[in-house]
């Protein structure tokens, strides 16, 4: 890519939108599973663009809305201690809790510190060697390299009042967890390309071939979104199931090796709990044996109990693809970004606060 607006060319967009036009026969159905792709159809209207056969389904493509309500309960609590610096990405300071958000916590006189990195919680760590510094690690395998190579320095380097609070998630099982379900809408997906560009995308050929669904890796402006739902829907049409790659700008088929091979020694795979859509198997990273001791939860003996989300939030409905958010009746009333119900209003990749910047 030399320019962005090789990306945004409208007489591009209207020639791929007028391409799947020819093609299309009968109704399909196609999810995106990225945040970032979720914003770029509601931005730029890419949905708009598209024939009514066409249905786009926005899935649980935001690490931070489907962190479970129970781990950020315990960020809140870790911030109680007097000696406990917690440090956090800013969207999730207002992810709302059992009783109240982070930033509700911050006000009350926990000291929370918004990092880019998590190197940068290790840094002030070293920096402050009387306090316990945790960083609160949330994210797909997108940046689950960065958050292994914090604890591997922090290892490395003898940092011993450094831990993490683990919240990471994968999204394969997400999707096998979305095509087993006897609610099923999904007939093709489009994958993130940002996870595939450290994973690969051999571990989707499985699922493509088990579930009869096409998959299409996928980039995040909106030429390279009109032509991966051309290549879903060409897929469809012709009867085949195969995983195709769109992004072949950043993604291999074998994805970042050395990247990978970081994740695989800090990081052993445990079920998770994704917020909305319950637990999934097999869909989380959690820290392996060498590394327990970095683990906050094992070394604050933080107990996780379950919680409750608000009853009137349909987050897990809009997660799943079975509502828009446009179809819960507090959109926008009873649920905004400065008063959300649930994460997929307050995050900055969730599907509720993009209908409501973009189409409220």
């Amino acid at each position: 890519m030399r320019f962005i607006d090789e990306y945004r060319e409208a007489e591009t967009a209207s020639k791929y939108a007028d391409a799947i036009a020819r093609i299309v026969t009968r109704p399909w159905t196609v999810m995106e599973i990225c945040g970032g792709q979720t914003h770029a159809i509601v931005k730029f209207g890419i949905d708009a663009l598209l024939p009514k056969e066409i249905t786009l389904l926005h899935g649980p493509g935001c690490p931070v809305c489907v962190t479970p309500v129970e781990l950020i309960d315990l960020a809140i609590a870790l911030t109680s201690r007097s000696d406990v610096i917690l440090c956090s990405f800013g969207d999730m300071l207002r992810v709302p809790g059992t009783s109240g958000d982070l930033l509700a916590a911050k006000a009350r006189g926990g000291e929370i510190r918004i990092v880019y990195s998590p190197l940068d919680a290790v840094e002030i760590a070293r920096a402050n060697p009387a306090r316990e510094v945790v960083f609160f690690a949330v994210g797909f395998e997108t940046t689950a390299p960065a958050t292994a190579m914090a604890v591997y320095q922090a290892d490395r380097q003898g940092i011993k009042n450094f831990s993490m609070l683990v919240s990471h998630v994968l999204v394969p099982p997400a999707m096998e967890a979305i095509l087993s379900s006897p609610d099923r809408l999904v007939q093709g997906f489009l994958a993130a390309g940002h996870v595939c560009t450290v994973m690969g995308y051999a571990e989707y050929e499985p699922i493509a071939a088990r579930y009869r669904v096409p998959i299409v890796v996928t980039g995040f402006e909106p030429i390279d979104i009109l032509q991966g739902i051309y290549l879903c829907i060409k897929q469809l049409e012709e009867g085949r199931c195969e995983v195709e790659n769109q992004y072949t700008r950043s993604v291999l088929r074998e994805g970042n090796q050395p990247a990978q091979q970081l994740i695989r020694e800090v990081f052993q795979i445990v079920p998770r709990r994704w917020r909305g859509v319950g637990e999934i198997p097999q869909s989380g990273l959690g820290l392996s044996g060498r590394y327990e001791a970095f683990d906050a939860v094992r070394r604050f003996g933080l107990k996780e109990s379950a919680a409750e989300t608000s009853s009137e939030c349909l987050s897990g409905l809009i997660l799943q693809g079975l509502k828009k958010p446009n179809e819960c009746p507090a959109f926008g009333l009873r649920c905004t970004p400065e008063h959300p119900l649930g994460a997929t209003m307050v995050s900055s990749e969730g599907a509720c606060a993009a209908y409501y910047r973009y189409r409220s």
